[in-house]
């Protein structure tokens, strides 16, 4: 008979502050999060190890690439952008890109694309608009709000 020994996984305690990239804290884990996941103030997180922590923060923030969330014991949390489904868009990327900010759509630009989440009726219109879309997966970082650097929320700040 064979017996499964399951480890007991560790509470890492609160996170109440986020640290920027190169922090040079001794990692405790890493957690993996989307675009959506990564803005948050208060939530329950588990690592990719199945350790458990409570992100606290003072105010709702979008986490940048390369940052990891500061543990009350002086280690850290790595967060690693997720992978999603993406879509490349190629064309008349100025014509394009405004009727994807008129659908009020989070998107990347580069210099020779543009780059959304999959949306079948936003890729469906594209491409009824002559534009070349290529399927993929990759971290998505969309450009960020008229008022600031990366999401923003609401015009007060």
């Amino acid at each position: 008979m064979d017996i499964c020994v399951k480890k007991k996984q560790a509470d890492l305690g609160t996170a109440g502050a986020v640290l920027e990239a190169g922090h040079g804290r001794e990692l405790a884990g890493r957690v993996v999060l989307d675009y959506d996941a990564r803005c948050l103030r208060r939530k329950r997180l588990v690592t990719d190890a199945g350790d458990g922590f409570l992100v606290d923060l003072p105010q709702a923030v979008s986490l940048p690439a390369g940052a990891a969330f500061a543990l009350a014991d002086g280690r850290a949390v790595e967060v690693v952008e997720a992978r999603e489904q993406v879509l490349l868009i190629r064309g008349d990327l100025p014509r394009l890109a405004w009727h994807i900010g008129n659908r009020h759509c989070p998107c990347e630009m580069a210099g020779d694309h543009l780059v959304i989440r999959a949306d079948p009726v936003l890729e469906a219109m594209l491409k009824q608009m002559g534009a070349g879309i290529t399927r993929s997966f990759a971290p998505f970082h969309p450009e960020g709000g008229a008022y600031g650097h990366g999401r923003t929320f609401g015009h007060s700040h």
